[in-house]
């Protein structure tokens, strides 16, 4: 898992190095998530990476009745993922990263039902990791590492000592 979070650290970095533009100019984030996607794609060889991917082969993604997890549909239905890794064709889900800015001052909550039901190894669109990332202008405001079903307290540690250790947080 460690291999794979480092990527996640390259990929930021990366981001942090080449779209100081985007993030002075604070658009929205859609264009960072998919900025974010283009510079994890360099570290996912083998892999595909995808924006707001909601299918699972050719199942729709969507959440198990009664969930009490929101979802991003007007049916309340589907969930848009904001970056995957995966192999589409198989599937094996290995990554889910759910993205925000540290402008945005709604509830983390959303973001965090999505990326327990995301990563919840009792439902059939399993992803191996989920990470959230709060995009601040300079470095990351704020990161989770989801594994299970649950928030990961010490691989959440960990990666926030990765991104302090590279320049990505501050301590």
């Amino acid at each position: 898992m460690q291999t794979e979070l480092n990527k996640v650290v390259t990929a930021l970095s990366e981001f942090y190095a080449h779209e100081t533009f985007l993030l002075e100019k604070d658009v929205g984030e859609r264009p960072l998530t998919h900025r974010l996607a283009v510079h994890l794609e360099h570290q996912f060889a083998g892999w595909q990476v995808d924006c707001d991917y909601d299918r699972l082969g050719e199942r729709t993604l969507r959440l198990p009745h009664g969930s009490i997890i929101s979802t991003d549909d007007h049916l309340g239905k589907s969930i848009y993922p904001d970056i995957v890794v995966h192999q589409r064709e198989i599937p094996n889900n290995l990554l889910t990263i759910e993205v925000r800015k540290s402008a945005n001052h709604q509830p983390l909550e959303h973001d965090q039902h999505k990326l327990r039901a995301l990563t919840d190894p009792h439902l059939w669109f399993a992803y191996w990791i989920g990470v959230f990332v709060t995009l601040g202008r300079k470095q990351v405001a704020m990161s989770e590492v989801y594994t299970g079903g649950v928030i990961d307290p010490a691989m959440s540690i960990w990666f926030a000592e990765r991104l302090k250790d590279t320049g990505l947080r501050a301590g």
